[in-house]
């Protein structure tokens, strides 16, 4: 007998959480009014099933959806309370909110001319549900209503296809194919240069000894300044092998800091080893 008790208010608490879990939106006291003239034509709606015969749409024609919302059997207004039109071909639906006021009693009316374009030149019917919902723990209801066909008007000037504006957005991946690199000369024109350079060297040499190039004067100048000399020539022919790896591919990038590091040692070289020979002239013993 005590077990019985003690069950008894676990049991109405359980029943509670359970008729509170189930609660839900709903509608009652529906009905699809075609507008037309001379008269207007009247169906009921049931939350239960679809209308059986589907409603034609005329040109000029308008349809208006009168009912009641209820949470949980009770009539009150929802947050949101929409009738969906969804074109059965391509999906496409177009969203018309209820005028629902606070004792719960909803209408929308809707004319051919506010469907969009889409909805209006499709050839298969359209699928009309009803979407109520709110905050709260209630669940929302989805609930077909009927199916409605299009009748259009065949003075309508509009055309039967519609064509979709440009959006902005993710485009197809597009794959550039971009020309290959400069590379180095031909082989047989890069040797050809260089033996032209290569043929005015006798001349070089010979003009220095024309015009006196004081020869014998380099172990005498090695041995007053042999490391500004030294230095000084090979900064010089360092500076032609970066130009020729740059000719052979290095890029301009790498070879900058490179050039800026051998000009600035010929500088410096140059410098002291032109001063030794500056002081060679002045003794008399260089023309």
């Amino acid at each position: 007998m005590r077990f019985l008790h003690s069950l008894t208010p676990a049991l109405a608490l359980l029943c509670a959480g359970a008729a509170q879990a189930a609660s839900s939106w709903g509608f009652d006291d529906a009905s699809v009014s075609i507008l037309r003239k001379p008269e207007a034509v009247k169906e009921t709606l049931s939350p239960k099933g679809l209308l059986k015969t589907p409603i034609t749409l005329g040109a000029k024609e308008s349809i208006k959806i009168a009912l009641t919302t209820k949470e949980n059997g009770k009539a009150k207004r929802p947050h949101q309370a929409f009738l969906i039109l969804r074109d059965t071909a391509t999906g496409l639906e177009a969203p018309f909110p209820l005028n629902v006021k606070e004792n719960g009693k909803g209408t929308v009316e809707i004319a051919q001319k506010d469907l969009p374009i889409q909805h209006s030149i499709t050839p298969e019917h359209l699928e009309a549900y009803i979407v109520i919902g709110s905050f709260g723990s209630s669940a929302a209801i989805e609930s077909p209503l009927f199916n409605l066909e299009i009748d259009r008007n065949p003075d309508d000037l509009r055309p039967l296809s519609y064509e979709a504006p440009l959006r902005y957005g993710k485009l197809n991946e597009q794959t550039h194919h971009y020309r290959k690199h400069d590379t180095s000369p031909n082989i047989l024109l890069s040797l050809i240069g260089l033996g032209l350079v290569v043929a005015t060297y006798p001349a070089l040499l010979a003009a220095w000894g024309y015009f006196g190039a004081n020869l014998n004067h380099a172990q005498q100048a090695l041995s007053k300044a042999p490391v500004a000399h030294a230095t000084f020539f090979g900064s010089i022919i360092a500076m032609e092998g970066v130009f020729v790896a740059y000719h052979i591919g290095w890029k301009l990038l790498h070879i900058l800091p490179i050039v800026g590091v051998v000009g600035t040692v010929t500088f410096l070289s140059g410098v002291k080893a032109l001063s030794e020979v500056q002081g060679r002239r002045l003794a008399g013993l260089r023309q």
